[in-house]
């Protein structure tokens, strides 16, 4: 007998998998912004992020909820040995992806001037411009990661990843500065600047900035192109591991049609959710910006004076107010992104392991599912955010000090502080409305989102035309939405699945170390930095740098230790662990595991 090769991997397997390359492709991505931002500045970052607020909506409406059908269904005729339908739900898929990755890109060019005429900021223009390919490319890529995380291996997702982000980094830095290099250059020489006459160099930087975003923005589609080659060339010369004899054994497949009509039933709920989650995303991001706009407009001495500093030493033009603060702000998103990212690979993987369970009603598998994601989620999330929020400043100051963007870090690190210290409802916000997809209530996460994405809007046209809070009245609508949606797919996951959670073993001791880890990365950075703040300048920077690095250490040492202290940590995720039966045994004898 043939030995079956797509056993796949557990929950905890495929999401270490996916942590790894998000960690990875996270990294790379602080190589890629950094010097990205210290090019042009948080004026050219506005340009950066709001080619994504335009592009995100339309990538995800074109990918329609299809690779969480996918999954779910592979998974779930994976786990009842129906190998020949997994083979003509991928073939009908790959169909269904092509015409919806080209209509995407096309609905994006289309739409790029008018929107950003509504929004008032025609130079996002060329950036939107490079960046429209990049759906067609990525929606061909999601049929192959769509498909290998139904069947449990999440390798090729998690490979492609690691592959966009570099050749992002690599052409994104190689692009931007040739486009900053040939702009400076015509300054230089006394010509237009991009078609743009100028008579000083902050008025030449000014309208260089759209085109090194452009730049920039167009190694993320060079990056996506080589993505999806590696997943097409992997499948095509390793296949996805279903035997002959799996095919020859397994019932015929129902026709494709049907399994079309099938998949696209299962993606309408996610369809939904996702149109209101990003076409409520564009709505907020345009409601900031115009809001901005009418506040900076009508405000512009009090603006003025609140930012003095920060405007001055940028050499800030009138003009150019509403994109250096906006800038700012898309900065701190990089920090409050971060959390959930890396938690999306649990949601990504509890949907093939949590549909199989549904699948076959193993009540005790569900249970175990819900309670690791979640359990896994708040303590990875929670100290983050906490420290996060504890060295906004100096982290941020050892990242952009020096660059185009250190005048804003004062505004910047607010905004961390804020969302560092709400990242928890951030980070459980996908993987549980993955969790009630992978259960077929998808409906619920729709129907919290419509109510949260409302509050939200609300929120931005009172806070952020409030000149007394500006940009920073974009963070309370932020924090209430994902508030409202955490709370509510939360009690109803917890009801529909018919499992009673262990509060205190899942949030409360999470919590009490994460802020003894938070305290102790805050107080030991302030004696730290004072002990070695002596010398110049450069020694003084260098004495900033090792407090911060110390710091954390001491903060990470903090948080294991009173883990431990306190038995937060499980036998069963110690076993989860490579050697964990070993470990487990070891902590066992001194009491250190619950």
């Amino acid at each position: 007998m043939v030995k079956p090769r797509n056993k796949g991997q557990s929950l905890f397997g495929g999401a270490m998998v996916l942590l790894v390359a998000t960690i990875i492709v996270h990294i790379v991505g602080i190589f890629y912004k950094i010097p990205l931002t210290a090019y042009f500045g948080t004026v050219g970052r506005g340009y950066f992020n709001t080619a994504y607020e335009l592009y995100t909506p339309i990538y995800a409406i074109s990918m329609a909820g299809l690779p969480v059908a996918v999954s779910r269904m592979v998974s779930e005729r994976m786990a009842t040995g129906r190998y020949r339908e997994v083979r003509v739900i991928f073939k009908v898929v790959k169909k269904i992806f092509l015409i919806t990755g080209t209509l995407g890109t096309i609905v994006l060019f289309i739409l790029v001037t008018p929107y950003t005429k509504y929004i008032n900021n025609p130079n996002a223009i060329p950036s939107i411009l490079a960046l429209a390919p990049s759906v067609f490319f990525c929606c061909l890529m999601s049929t192959y990661r769509g498909y290998y995380e139904g069947m449990r291996n999440m390798m090729p997702t998690a490979i492609s990843q690691v592959i966009e982000t570099v050749g992002k980094l690599i052409f994104g830095l190689i692009f931007a500065r040739m486009a900053m290099g040939y702009g400076e250059k015509q300054y230089l020489a006394g010509g237009p600047v991009f078609g743009v006459v100028v008579t000083n160099h902050d008025e030449a930087l000014s309208a260089i900035y759209p085109y090194t975003a452009a730049a920039a923005i167009g190694g993320v589609t060079v990056g996506t192109i080589l993505a999806f080659l590696y997943v097409a060339i992997r499948h095509r010369v390793l296949g996805d591991g279903i035997t002959r004899e799996q095919l020859i054994n397994s019932p015929r497949p129902i026709p494709s049609n049907d399994l079309a009509k099938m998949l696209i039933s299962l993606a309408i709920p996610v369809v939904a959710s996702s149109l209101v989650l990003n076409i409520t995303n564009l709505i907020d991001v345009s409601t900031i910006q115009k809001r901005l706009d009418f506040t900076v407009a009508n405000n512009l001495d009090f603006i003025k004076h609140m930012y003095a500093n920060p405007l001055a030493s940028s050499h800030t033009i009138d003009e150019d107010i509403k994109g250096y603060l906006y800038g700012a702000y898309t900065t701190a998103l990089d920090f409050k992104n971060l959390l959930p990212t890396i938690t999306m690979t649990l949601g990504v993987s509890s949907i093939p392991a949590l549909s199989s369970a549904w699948a076959v009603k193993d009540k005790r598998k569900i249970y175990r599912t819900v309670d690791s994601v979640l359990r896994a989620s708040l303590l990875l999330a929670l100290p983050t955010g906490f420290c996060m929020a504890a060295l906004a400043k100096p982290m941020l100051t050892f990242m952009y000090i020096g660059t185009r963007a250190e005048s804003a870090i004062e505004i910047t690190s607010n905004v961390v502080i804020i969302y560092g210290l709400a990242s928890c409802v951030f980070a459980l916000s996908t993987p549980i409305t993955n969790m009630l997809q992978a259960i077929g209530r998808a409906d619920i996460p729709l129907k919290s989102l419509m109510v949260g994405a409302t509050v939200k809007i609300i929120s931005n046209y009172i806070f952020v035309g409030n000149p007394k809070y500006n940009i920073y009245g974009a963070t309370i609508g932020t924090v209430l939405c994902y508030v409202i949606i955490v709370s509510s797919n939360l009690f109803f996951l917890v009801r529909e699945a018919k499992i009673r959670l262990h509060i205190r073993a899942i949030l409360l001791k999470p919590l009490f170390c994460s802020v003894l880890s938070g305290l102790s990365a805050w107080s030991s950075y302030g004696l730290l930095d004072r002990a070695f703040n002596f010398g110049d300048y450069a020694t003084r920077l260098n004495g900033s740098t090792l407090a911060l690095v110390l710091a954390s250490i001491i903060a990470v040492f903090i948080y294991f230790v009173s883990l431990f202290l306190v038995s937060a940590i499980s036998k069963n995720d110690v076993l989860m662990l490579p050697k964990g039966e070993k470990i487990a045994k070891t902590l066992e004898k001194y009491g250190l595991i619950g």
